[in-house]
């Protein structure tokens, strides 16, 4: 009988050694299965963004289409682009000198700022800055635009006050010219000479752009501040504007935030839908409002399908989706969590809820994350865990987290980089002029391999023979200063235009416009 009990013990237990092995075999198995879906996914999503430099040229000329086509119908016919043009009297020659004041008014917020020029081959010293929040009750709904411009005239007086600029007191206040730049989303570049200007970002009531100009400037001269504005314009052509004042060749800008945009400079006459008067020097700044672009030609998958059907603006905005940085992390979230779901990449545990949250994962963290050089990738470790609540995970997970950021934000710089030289195809430039492209915004500046990505793909699609004619620059000076020299060149225009009044020997007739640059 005892040896019978000690048989069949022997027995189970070799059962239970037998069960727990065969348990462990499965486990291994499925964590191998689990690892190979995660590469299959990884692979796949890879290919779906490839942009090889056929793709990046494929993406460039239908973008040169699209603004050909812009150009000719200001209905937006047979185009996804609605290129708007922007007006401003002319753009900084480098020798502007003297003390400017500018205006940069943004979503929450405005930032005022003075500095001192002293031509571009000197730096502008006696710099500040400030940032003013503006009151919620004037974001809300119950403020309008006379008590939004009424707030910013006032602090604007304050400003004034604390940095002076002794010039302006002798003159009056229609030749004290501001710069006035836009960084929030609106339907048109500027507000000048009648251009429409409807807000999105404020409540406050819309009105016609010149209206808001000469809104703008009776605000100041009620607050009793001689200053006055001439044009409104998006921040992107203020940063055209401070690439303009250092070099002659600064043809167009590129804003890379949050949001993305292009402006370049197009000779009036391919302008046709333009009805105003007649620019000086020949040629318009364009607001190319590339942010609507689409092709069938971008690298969209699944992901990026999904993202546009649960956004706001579902079927609008599809290139914005694909590069800026407002929509970059969220991409990378949602290949996370289709990996989570469907391989267990982060354990067999429930998927975190913020894995499951739109947009937690913003484009800082996903930099902070891709940029990880340490042994480990321990910040990428970090960050799943801040930004997801993932507490656990393998250096191979963190691997594969950190593919997903390369993988998007390669495709994402290469894009922006195609969008560029779209530009300078359009303006003739690429086989035998140089042309300077001014970057801004924390994507392109904060976001080095990003900013590698872009660089090395427009290097790419030009070849030895051609890469040396497009250079790309960061912006001068960084946010809102493109107001300063735009307020320069203004100034500018008002004392020429006072020199040949007070000359007697100069005939009143137009001088012959120089032949543009293109």
């Amino acid at each position: 009988m005892r040896k019978e009990v000690v048989a069949a013990a022997a027995l189970t237990a070799a059962a239970a050694i037998t069960a727990i092995a065969a348990l462990v075999r499965h486990r291994k198995r499925r964590k191998e299965q689990q690892w190979k879906e995660t590469q299959k996914i990884l692979r796949k999503f890879a290919r779906d963004c490839a942009t090889p430099v056929p793709k990046l040229w494929q993406v460039a000329n239908a973008f040169v289409a699209n603004m050909r086509s812009s150009l000719i119908a200001s209905n937006g016919t047979n185009t996804s682009l609605n290129m708007l043009v922007s007006y401003v009297a002319s753009l900084p020659s480098g020798d502007e000198e003297g003390m400017y004041y500018g205006v940069n008014l943004r979503r929450t917020d405005f930032l005022l700022l003075c500095a001192r020029l002293r031509g571009k081959n000197d730096p502008i010293s006696d710099f500040h800055r400030e940032e003013i929040h503006i009151p919620t009750n004037l974001l809300d709904g119950t403020g309008s635009t006379k008590e939004l411009f009424g707030f910013i005239a006032v602090e604007l007086g304050k400003f004034v006050e604390a940095h002076p600029n002794s010039e302006m007191k002798d003159r009056p206040a229609k030749n004290n010219k501001l710069g006035f730049i836009i960084s929030c989303p609106v339907d048109q570049a500027v507000a000048t000479s009648g251009t429409a200007i409807p807000w999105k970002s404020f409540a406050a009531d819309s009105t016609l752009g010149k209206k808001l100009v000469h809104d703008f400037n009776r605000a100041l001269e009620e607050h009793g501040v001689k200053l006055s504005v001439y044009a409104m314009v998006d921040d992107t052509v203020g940063t055209l504007a401070g690439g303009r004042y250092y070099n002659r060749e600064s043809v167009a800008a590129i804003t890379l935030g949050m949001g993305t945009d292009a402006a370049y400079v197009e000779p009036a006459d391919a302008a046709l839908q333009w009805h105003g008067p007649s620019p000086k020097l020949g040629e318009m700044v364009i607001s190319t409002q590339w942010g609507e672009f689409s092709t069938p030609h971008l690298p969209i998958t699944i992901f990026d399908t999904c993202l546009d059907a649960e956004s706001s603006n579902p079927g609008f905005r599809r290139f914005e989706k694909v590069v800026s940085g407002m929509y970059l992390g969220e991409v990378v979230r949602r290949v996370l969590l289709k990996m989570a779901k469907e391989t267990a990449l982060f354990g067999q545990c429930v998927v975190p809820s913020k894995l499951m949250t739109p947009y937690q994962l913003s484009s800082p963290d996903m930099a902070a994350m891709h940029q990880d050089t340490s042994d480990n990738r321990e910040v990428v470790g970090e960050k799943l865990k801040e930004v997801f609540g993932i507490t656990k995970s393998t250096p191979e997970v963190r691997e594969v987290v950190a593919e997903v950021c390369d993988i998007v934000a390669e495709r994402g710089a290469r894009l922006a980089g195609a969008g560029i030289l779209g530009i300078i195809k359009k303006l003739g430039r690429i086989e035998n002029k140089r042309s300077i492209v001014t970057v801004e915004g924390g994507l392109y500046e904060h976001y080095r391999v990003f900013r590698n990505y872009l660089n090395s793909g427009v290097w790419e699609m030009l070849g030895d023979n051609h890469s040396d004619n497009v250079v790309i620059e960061n912006s001068h000076g960084g946010s809102g200063t493109g107001a300063l020299y735009l307020a320069a060149s203004q100034m500018k225009d008002i004392d020429q235009s006072q020199m040949q009044d007070s000359d007697p020997d100069v005939e009143a007739k137009p001088e012959p416009e120089p032949e543009p640059e293109f």
